[in-house]
């Protein structure tokens, strides 16, 4: 769950845990039945049992409150590995995020990414729930193994997270190929021979 569906309203009253969970729920439900385009903030309120007011407290817009549902749904499946070894804990996350992604459910990502052309509000909330948490993930990973040695002192630990993770969603977005754990390997592998420590 995000730290933003984790803060007090904006009015400073605390979330009822219950009301933001039927919220969620809702909301994450009809983006599978029906897709980010025809879910609404009236569906998602009359689906919850609340109010439109309720909703509009606590997130701005239609498309924070189904990011928020959608990761609360989805986060746990993605957790971050420590194995103590930083090309495994790469590999891993990489692996399980390129599945997520490839997965029925990811494919949501991939339309929403499609809406966050058109729509700001759409870019704003997959970049900083999703997208944003997923890079400092990864960026974590990396840190962890400079400081083990394990990683070059000198990586610049944003560009390494591009080299290893920016081919993935090139070919989600772009060229179409295929994306399984086997292309995920060489590429995490190939990566690697530019930014391990020199022994």
């Amino acid at each position: 769950m995000s730290d933003n569906m984790q803060e007090r309203g904006k009015r400073g009253r605390p979330r009822d845990p219950k009301t933001q969970q039927a919220i969620l729920a809702a909301s994450y439900q009809l983006l599978l039945e029906i897709g980010f385009g025809a879910v609404t903030v009236e569906k998602i309120a009359e689906r919850a049992g609340v109010s439109k007011a309720t909703i509009y407290k606590w997130w701005p817009n239609k498309a924070a409150v189904v990011m928020d549902g959608f990761l609360s749904a989805a986060s746990a499946r993605l957790p971050v590995p420590d194995t103590g070894d930083v090309f495994e804990d790469v590999l891993i996350h990489a692996v399980n995020v390129t599945r997520f992604l490839t997965s029925s459910e990811g494919k949501i990502i991939t339309s929403l990414i499609g809406e966050g052309q058109f729509d700001p509000g759409v870019a704003e909330a997959y970049r900083t729930r999703y997208f944003q948490p997923r890079r400092q993930e990864a960026k974590g990973i990396l840190d962890k193994g400079i400081r083990r040695g394990q990683l070059q002192d000198t990586l610049d630990v944003g560009l390494g997270v591009d080299l290893l993770y920016g081919p993935v969603f090139y070919r989600l977005l772009v060229t179409g190929e295929p994306l399984d754990d086997d292309y995920v390997r060489r590429l995490v592998t190939s990566g690697f021979e530019g930014i391990r420590a020199q022994r």
